[in-house]
């Protein structure tokens, strides 16, 4: 048995080739092969969001609180609250984020693929974070 300890791991900031805005990312748990989930904590203020990517194995996020933003490629943009769950299937192309005016924050869990949990991709643009 092993207890991660709250503040055991620091906090980071979300670095500008994947996000937009101010995110802070509260490393939670990797676990040791040959497991292979890993989980963080995403803090998202108002108006910050990721850049498109996908996971080899996909992704679940569990919104804690706030208010946010999600969409798939080619999807319709969805509005997600604390208590939502949500489901992108491995090679999936999506963002997730807080809204313009609020603050989200959710835990994301993954599965490493030959030591890698996502790709990311190009930045979500204004117009696709808030279309007109």
């Amino acid at each position: 048995m092993e207890i991660k300890r709250v503040g055991a791991e620091p906090s980071s900031k979300g670095p500008a080739d994947w996000f937009t805005g101010t995110v802070r990312i509260d490393p939670l748990f990797q676990s040791p092969d040959p497991a292979r989930v890993a989980g963080a904590s995403v803090t998202f203020e108002p108006g910050a969001r990721t850049a498109w990517h996908t996971h080899p194995f996909g992704q679940t996020l569990i919104v804690t609180s706030g208010f946010g933003r999600a969409q798939r490629w080619g999807g319709s943009l969805e509005e997600i609250r604390p208590g939502d769950v949500v489901w992108f299937a491995p090679g999936e192309k999506h963002w997730h984020g807080a809204a313009p005016t609020t603050a989200m924050t959710h835990i994301a869990v993954q599965e490493r693929l030959d030591g890698k949990v996502v790709e990311w991709m190009e930045q979500v643009s204004d117009e696709q974070y808030q279309p007109a």
